[in-house]
């Protein structure tokens, strides 16, 4: 695997975490990007600086997607990936949740990677390999019934789009997109949701990172645009 510079989104825990590990231990240096910085300081406290920095994004403010680009090429140079991975949940349909609820989950879970993928570009283009992974969800693959939040399933298909968008916005450059669509992750962000897969069936975080890695490693011709992942036996995915 060709060595990459890779910009990974809430790498403080859970998921992002996992991540980012994957990311380290197939031999790339890692830009995390996140609103708690010191926790992903301490998080990787045992990672040298030239292998690993960490720098603020925050999706509520507009310009840190740009800065954080900025800064990770001043500091560590161009970045050859970015993994698309902070995202919230909230119960949200035609008669749970208010407006608020509907307008954090379009911030979070789609403005935001566009912001980054919009800032990234010039330098994923220039790369000659660049990668853009969006952790999607099966909720981008389908309305799976009542007990989901509508409002997450749109957020999450857009982000869907967005990444195949991504290979139309630089394929002469070698530039690819891939949407990551796992079911339930036993992160601590479902946790007490009804509906949601048992404990016992989930999805671990190293899984969904190995996914990651794969995908990181595929040379250009091996364009994926979709993976699904799936912890339930469903007809379509």
């Amino acid at each position: 695997m060709t060595p990459r510079l890779v910009m990974v989104s809430g790498g403080a825990r859970g998921l992002g975490a996992a991540i980012v590990r994957r990311c380290l231990a197939d031999g790339h240096r890692v830009s995390v990007g996140a609103r708690n910085v010191q926790a992903v300081r301490d998080a990787f406290a045992d990672v040298p600086a030239e292998r690993l920095c960490a720098f603020r994004f925050d999706a509520d403010d507009v310009d840190s997607a740009q800065d954080w680009v900025d800064q990770t090429v001043a500091q560590m140079g161009a970045p050859d990936a970015l993994i698309n991975n902070a995202g919230i949940l909230r119960m949200v349909d035609f008669t749970r949740g208010e407006e608020s609820d509907l307008d954090d989950l379009w911030r979070i879970n789609v403005k935001a990677p566009f912001r980054l993928i919009r800032a990234a570009l010039p330098h994923l283009k220039a790369s000659g390999h660049g990668r853009v992974v969006n952790i999607a969800s099966t909720d981008a693959k389908r309305y799976r019934d009542a007990s989901t939040s509508l409002g997450y399933v749109m957020t999450k298909q857009s982000l869907l789009a967005m990444s195949h968008a991504v290979r139309f916005a630089g394929w002469d450059e070698g530039l690819r997109g891939t949407a990551i669509c796992p079911g339930a992750i036993d992160t601590d962000m479902i946790d007490g949701i009804p509906g949601v897969t048992p404990k016992a069936e989930r999805l671990q975080p190293d899984d969904v990172a190995q996914i990651v890695s794969l995908v990181l490693s595929l040379p250009n011709q091996a364009s994926v645009p979709e993976i699904v992942a799936n912890t339930r036996l469903e007809s379509t995915i």
